[in-house]
């Protein structure tokens, strides 16, 4: 019998989406505000789901404490209060796209979950805008 825990988790980070191979023209059309070359920001939202067999032993899937670790130490830390594309290593040469953004979170996530368990990830980037990546 398999099982999803999920656990949310906040963090606030500024990016700018742009590709430097185009004109300022092309990422206007494109990217429009969101090329701002001061760059803009979001408060993020974020759930991680892990989906697994119940430990007979404990009752967990996953010990939540160590949920909220990995996510704190993977995502928390190193994106709160950052600029993704100066900041994080990730988005040197990646356009920091909520899509982008929910690959790396769940790349990151991924390594450190036992890989019995399937992993997903969904990221609001605002209320009303989200995606979500299960590593397919």
């Amino acid at each position: 019998m398999k099982v999803t825990v999920s656990r949310k988790a906040h963090f606030n980070a500024a990016h700018r989406l742009y590709r430097p191979d185009w004109t300022d023209e092309q990422n206007n059309s494109v990217f429009g505000k969101c090329n701002n070359p001061n760059f803009h920001g979001h408060n993020y939202d974020l759930i991680v789901s892990v989906t697994g067999e119940i430990d007979p032993q404990t009752g967990y899937v996953i010990d939540m404490k160590v949920l909220k670790d990995i996510i704190y130490e993977e995502i928390e830390a190193p994106f709160d209060h950052k600029n993704l594309n100066l900041d994080v290593p990730d988005f040197k040469d990646l356009n920091p796209t909520a899509e982008n953004i929910a690959v790396v979170i769940w790349n990151r996530i991924r390594r450190r979950i036992d890989t019995a368990m399937e992993v997903e990830v969904t990221l609001y980037e605002t209320p009303r805008n989200f995606v979500t990546y299960k590593g397919e």
